[in-house]
């Protein structure tokens, strides 16, 4: 009989505390300062600004400005760093953030130029609206046909590109995210949940099924440091 690890482990389900919609406000927002501090240190901000960089040049060759929508915000970290970035390479980005309660929105109001309320998978804007749209760390928070519908509508509203980073599956991942927790003074809840969701990311090939399968477009995914994945597509 053969025993062992697989090298990657399997996609898992699980269920994070943060999940519940009727988590405590309080707790929730320890929670996404937690996950706010991952980003920085560990790849999760750096991932999306990578994608956002060649937009950004492109912006300024063209002398415009743009606006950009980042669904289930958090804590409104990545928001704040875009802003600071298109700052600093000439150009003005307006920021909105999407969270699924009001207390949260306006948690994420603190970083964010703007944040509101709304469903992920029913996104209360017009189509082709907003220049860029992202989301960070949220598709692996929901099972396949939940995911399908926030790409879709992610797709709807975006006028130049789309962008989903999350983390990418790994045993590795899994352990540093315990060990890290513990170093920085995450709440017991943000070290449940991390290694929840490390087991629930995605590998490439995943993600980039996952896109086509939403929004029959074949999206540039990348490993990026970190252990996080990314995909970005042009909705037109």
């Amino acid at each position: 009989m053969r025993l062992g690890l697989r090298m990657v482990p399997r996609r898992e389900r699980g269920v994070e505390f943060m999940d519940d919609p009727a988590a405590n406000e309080a707790l929730a927002c320890r929670s996404l300062a937690d996950i706010s501090t991952s980003n920085r240190l560990f790849g999760g901000t750096n991932a999306v600004v990578a994608e956002l960089a060649p937009l950004l040049a492109d912006a300024r060759r063209a002398g415009r400005a743009l606006t950009l929508l980042d669904v289930g915000t958090g804590a409104g970290d990545i928001p704040e760093r875009a802003r600071a970035v298109a700052r600093g390479a000439g150009v003005q980005l307006t920021t909105v953030g999407l969270e699924i309660t009001a207390s949260l929105a306006r948690a994420a109001r603190q970083r964010s130029s703007e944040a509101i309320a709304g469903d992920a998978r029913e996104l209360p804007f017009s189509s082709r609206s907003v220049d860029i749209v992202t989301c960070s760390q949220l598709l692996h928070h929901f099972d396949d046909a939940g995911a399908a519908a926030i790409l879709a509508e992610m797709q709807r509203v975006a006028r130049v590109r789309v962008i989903v980073a999350d983390i990418r599956r790994a045993w590795f991942a899994a352990g540093g995210v315990w060990l890290a927790s513990w170093a920085l003074g995450f709440h017991p809840v943000s070290r449940h949940d991390g290694v929840v969701s490390v087991l629930r990311g995605f590998r490439l090939a995943e993600l980039a099924h996952a896109v086509r399968h939403a929004t029959g477009r074949a999206a540039t995914v990348r490993n990026r440091p970190g252990f996080r994945v990314t995909a970005s597509w042009s909705p037109a």
